[in-house]
């Protein structure tokens, strides 16, 4: 069997111009979300430029294909957990205070709001500790990837160079963080 030669960069270039809409499509109908999905077909295309740009050409429509089902993959994780974390932090903003870039883990346990009850307030409190001792449990690496990519916001290349270390190896770390602090909360009666 004659192995196929590597392909040519005006061979990925034009691959990926051939793909480029339909790519766009199959992403805008997975997330409904024209802006999203554009992100997910350039990182997409991003990927399979650096990591796979010299295999033979034959092997693009199928690489192309699972690097794209992946990164759909994980924009919904992302969202899914971004989503529970918003959801649970967002009971310690005030909604009253116009604010949008206040931090809701930057609320002090004793903090008093204007006309807030002193029972929300001391429920916020008692919620944020059982958030801060759940993370505390966490093993350094899980606490480390949980932080960076869900409260700093960074991707998982950016998570990976910070932490030295595979983007597997981060996705997993922060797979085991969000489930051992689900789990945490659960028994500490916080409703996720």
């Amino acid at each position: 069997m004659i192995a196929d030669a590597m392909a040519t960069p005006s061979e990925l270039s034009e691959f990926l111009a051939q793909s480029e809409r339909r790519a766009f499509k199959q992403a805008a109908y997975a997330v409904r979300d024209n802006h999203a999905a554009l992100d997910i077909v350039q990182d997409a295309m991003m990927r399979l430029a650096e990591k796979y740009g010299a295999r033979p050409a034959s092997e693009f429509p199928m690489l192309f294909q699972r690097i794209l089902q992946n990164a759909i993959r994980d924009y919904y994780r992302r969202q899914k957990v971004r989503n529970l974390w918003t959801t649970l932090l967002s009971s310690f903003s005030s909604s009253n205070d116009g604010d949008d870039e206040r931090d809701p883990l930057e609320t002090l346990a004793g903090e008093e709001d204007e006309g807030n009850d002193p029972a929300v307030q001391m429920e916020r409190s008692q919620t944020l500790g059982k958030i801060e001792d759940a993370l505390q449990k966490l093993p350094a690496r899980q606490r480390e990837a949980f932080v960076l990519r869900y409260w700093q916001e960074l991707d998982v290349s950016e998570t990976a160079a910070v932490m030295g270390c595979s983007e597997g190896s981060v996705k997993t770390h922060c797979s085991r963080a969000v489930h051992a602090l689900a789990a945490s909360l659960r028994k500490e009666g916080v409703e996720l």
